[in-house]
């Protein structure tokens, strides 16, 4: 049996400001904005290639905006991905180079509520989810 990560919940304080830092900022994808009433609203969004999505929402997110901590995303080219990041206007770290072997450089940054992400280079895996 398969077990999948699909989502992950993302407490923000203003959904609309979050939106817009996900989306146009980061680059992922809105897959839906969805407003049931006054009171609840979802939104979906997900990362260019990933099968994992991440949920903002108001009146369904349980969580302290901003403490959301160690959440990784991982790119094939990190120095291209941190200068596309710049260019959209993240505050983002200088690359950390923590050992020589694949996996181990790593840029960081927060969103408007201090939620933390890392981003961290992998430029290939062998089968099984092993390093290469």
């Amino acid at each position: 049996m398969d077990w999948t990560l699909e989502v992950i919940v993302v407490p923000v304080s203003d959904l609309d400001r979050a939106k817009h830092f996900y989306s146009e900022q980061l680059g992922f994808a809105v897959d839906h904005d969805t407003t049931f009433d006054a009171d609840t609203r979802v939104l979906q969004l997900t990362p260019p290639g990933s099968g994992c999505s991440i949920v903002l929402g108001k009146g369904i997110v349980k969580g302290e905006p901003g403490s959301l901590k160690g959440v990784q995303l991982v790119v094939s080219d990190l120095e291209k991905a941190r200068a596309q990041l710049v260019e959209r206007g993240v505050e983002v770290s200088e690359i950390v180079r923590m050992n020589e072997k694949d996996g181990g450089s790593f840029v960081f940054f927060d969103d408007p509520d201090g939620n933390s992400w890392a981003v961290q280079e992998i430029k290939a895996r062998a089968t099984g989810g092993e390093w290469k």
